[in-house]
């Protein structure tokens, strides 16, 4: 594996001193990705949400301020990215804020807990996505929402040579995966270069 290789590969599960030099900069170089798609969601007081592949605790924080009174989850699985949630949410740890380590594909959530989940480039690294999906649409409350965020949205991103372990994904099969998980009102937004979210309501 070549440097660059393992230095981004560090983004799929950050560990140790190259770890936490990558969550430091997730933070930073997301920050405007994840602004621009959180605002394309309608906020409301008071709600409970989780955010999937939590990295560095960035976008939970930023969860906080979007809705008064809110509750946050994160959840990631990196022991790494979990120390470094819990050190940037440190003010609203354990009230408001519960940051703790596992897997997409098994959340270790009850059905209809949240009113959005979001997931911030890491769906690149999920494994069996479809049921990862499902797991999503099962945690979230009726009339919840679901958000993907992502620079890469197609099949065929340069990325996946750099990165072991990535693999993306369209546009188009990400609302295909999403309605056949059982979402509704699936949509996408895109803004050049390489910003889109997409988007998926539970029935």
């Amino acid at each position: 594996m070549g440097i660059l290789s393992k230095i981004f590969t560090n983004c799929a599960h950050p560990k140790d001193r190259m770890g936490r030099i990558m969550l430091s900069m997730m933070n930073f170089s997301h920050a405007p990705l994840t602004n621009w798609g959180l605002n394309f969601i309608n906020f409301k007081n008071d709600w409970t949400m989780l955010d999937i592949g939590c990295g560095g605790g960035a976008t939970v924080k930023r969860l906080l301020n979007h809705s008064k009174g809110a509750t946050v989850y994160g959840i990631d699985i990196s022991r790494e990215s979990v120390a470094k949630s819990k050190k940037t949410c440190s003010d609203f740890l354990n009230k408001q804020v519960f940051i703790s380590q596992g897997s997409a594909e098994k959340l270790p959530y009850e059905k209809d807990k949240f009113d959005l989940v979001t997931a911030v480039e890491t769906i690149y690294f999920w494994p069996n996505i479809s049921e990862c999906f499902k797991e999503v649409h099962r945690v979230l409350k009726p009339g919840g929402q679901f958000a993907i965020i992502v620079e890469a949205a197609n099949k065929d991103s340069v990325w996946t040579n750099i990165v072991e372990g990535m693999t993306t994904y369209s546009q188009e099969q990400l609302l295909t995966m999403l309605n056949d998980a059982g979402f509704i009102k699936t949509e996408s937004h895109s803004k050049k270069p390489m910003y889109t979210i997409i988007m998926g309501t539970k029935a």
